[in-house]
Formats: C-alpha cells, sequence, structure tokens
C-alpha cells in the first residue's frame, strides 16, 4: 500500500517514522518550505524534512496546493493508495483530497467534535478539560469536519503543561495511524463514523497577546493558562516595565489584592489573583534564562506588596 504523507511538525514526524517503521511504502512526503529561525534567522528545515530525508524518502515542499497544477500532477503520477495528515499547515482542496483512492486521513489532537482547529492541546488545558485525545479522521473540505475513523483518550493531569500533552498524543497518534493503515492494507476498507453536530467548539489560534496574564481572573484560570501556554507562546506579566515570562505555577488558598505579590522565598513567588493566589516556580525575566523562583530570588530584590501588571 502506497501512504502518501504531508506534515510538518515533530508531531508529524513521530507519525511519519511510525508508518516508514510498519514497512508502508512512502512514495513521497509533502511539508512546509523551509521557514528562517533562530536569531540568524537561517533557513530551516521542518521536522517531517529532516526525518524524511534521514530515511532516504523524496521530499516536495509547495508554497500551496490550491490552485498548483504542478503539485496536483505530481501527486497524481504517484498514484497514491491514501494520503496522511498531521498538522501539515496548508489547506487542501478537494482535488487534492480526492487523489488517493482511499482519500486522505487526518491525525488530529483532540476527541472530535471539541476542539477543531489550530490549537487543540492548548486550549483543551486552558478550558479545564479533564480529557482530551487523537481522532483519526477521513478529511474532507470543512475544517476538522470529517468522519471519524478511530478515537484514542488520553486523561489530561493535574499538572500537564502544552509540551507534555504534546508529547502523549504524538506518541498515541503514531501508533493509532499505523494501526488504521493496516486495517485499510487488509480489509480495503475503514469504517467512518460522522461526527455529532453537537459539542463542535474552535481551538483558535494562539497569540503572544493571549498570553499575558489577567490576574484579576482566579487563581485556577490564571494556572491553566500558564500551563497551556507553555511552552508557546509562553504566559507572561509586565515586571519592571519588561515582559517576564510565568513557566510554572500552581494554585494555593491565599488572598489578596490582583497582581499583589504575598509571599516571595525559595518555595516561589506567591500572586494574589481575582479570586484565590497561584505561586510561581518557574519564570523568565526579560533577556535572562529561564529560572526557578528561587534562583530569581537569590540575585533580585522582590518585595512583599510589589504589583505585577
Amino acid at each position: 500500500m502506497k501512504v502518501i504523507f504531508a506534515g510538518t511538525p515533530d508531531f508529524a514526524a513521530a507519525a511519519l517514522q511510525a508508518i516508514h517503521a510498519a514497512g508502508f511504502e512512502i512514495p513521497l512526503v509533502l511539508t512546509q518550505p523551509d521557514r528562517p529561525k533562530g536569531r540568524g534567522m537561517q533557513l530551516q528545515a521542518s521536522p517531517v524534512k529532516q526525518a524524511a530525508l534521514d530515511l532516504g524518502l523524496r521530499v516536495a515542499q509547495p508554497e500551496k496546493l490550491r490552485g498548483n497544477a504542478e503539485a496536483l500532477a505530481m501527486l497524481r503520477d504517484v498514484d497514491a493508495d491514501v494520503m496522511v495528515v498531521a498538522a501539515y499547515g496548508l489547506i487542501l482542496p478537494q482535488d487534492v483530497l480526492d487523489t488517493p483512492k482511499h482519500g486522505c486521513l487526518n491525525i488530529h489532537a483532540s476527541l472530535l467534535p471539541r476542539w477543531r482547529g489550530a490549537a487543540p492541546i492548548q486550549r483543551a488545558i486552558e478550558a479545564g478539560d479533564t480529557e482530551t485525545g487523537v481522532c483519526i479522521m477521513q478529511m474532507d473540505a470543512g475544517l476538522d469536519t470529517g468522519a471519524v475513523v478511530s478515537e484514542h483518550r488520553y486523561a489530561i493531569q493535574t499538572n500537564d503543561t502544552a509540551n507534555e500533552v504534546h508529547d502523549a498524543l504524538m506518541a498515541i497518534g503514531a501508533a493509532a495511524i499505523v494501526a488504521d493503515l493496516q486495517t485499510l492494507a487488509v480489509s480495503g476498507s475503514l469504517n467512518a463514523t460522522p461526527q455529532p453536530e453537537n459539542g463542535i467548539t474552535y481551538a483558535q489560534k494562539l497569540s503572544k497577546e493571549e498570553a499575558k496574564i489577567n490576574w484579576q481572573q482566579s487563581a485556577d484560570v490564571v494556572a491553566r493558562k500558564i500551563r497551556a501556554f507553555n511552552p508557546v507562546p509562553t504566559a507572561w506579566t509586565d515586571w519592571q516595565g519588561k515582559p517576564m515570562k510565568i513557566w510554572a505555577a500552581n494554585t494555593v488558598a491565599q488572598h489578596g489584592t490582583a497582581g499583589t505579590i504575598l509571599a516571595a522565598n525559595a518555595d516561589g513567588i506567591v500572586v494574589a489573583c481575582g479570586d484565590g493566589a497561584v505561586q510561581i516556580t518557574q519564570l523568565q525575566p526579560a533577556g535572562a534564562k529561564r529560572m526557578t523562583a528561587a534562583a530569581f530570588l537569590a540575585g533580585r530584590e522582590l518585595s512583599i506588596g510589589t504589583v505585577f501588571e
């Protein structure tokens, strides 16, 4: 069975490697064009491109697929049985969806129809969901609206960050797509269940602006945002006129005026919220490295009653 693979970040690279390891033929890998990154803004290949090259696979990096006759011809020439898509970042038009014999399967990091869209992991944590997972979906022209082939659940732990949930779902997704491809190879078809009409939510793309902590919100909400936005775009607050990233915090049973520092010691920096307080345990001042609260306090003055903006 010939499988075209389309994806870009680490989440997708793990699936590509698993599909290859399972023995499926992968005649073509699609990924985003190289992008400038880092302080030197040098062009860097995506994790999927790096993985594909390591495996000796053919890679293509079209800027777009819609209206791209050359890319469509390339896909048709491959004559694939199925395309697997994972966090690719490009819209697949109907003529591309129709090219493989069995269409396109998407690895989506949520329990559809909850959290369709760009940032399902982060939005699930931010909203206080206790469960998420991975769905293998038969793609259609809508935004994550296709019928679900298989569903795989994951319990979100109290202190899980987006990074930790991402890594867990990355492994789950890689195993799930291999299992479904094996079923397709044996049976020649996959059963898919249409998504229900109720329970639809959308996971909007994250922004640096919304990552700023609003200390008027409850401690639970603030703590969830800190976990949801770790590692990107990272929750932050103003300190001495500059942004300070907050990497880790937990809720504590203290109260005070929102934004006010109630305690500062080796255990952490306690900041009052609109209801309750959070104890910051890891942070990163502007121009410095990520550090523990104890390391931060060792070289800086932070008085009780100081207010974070």
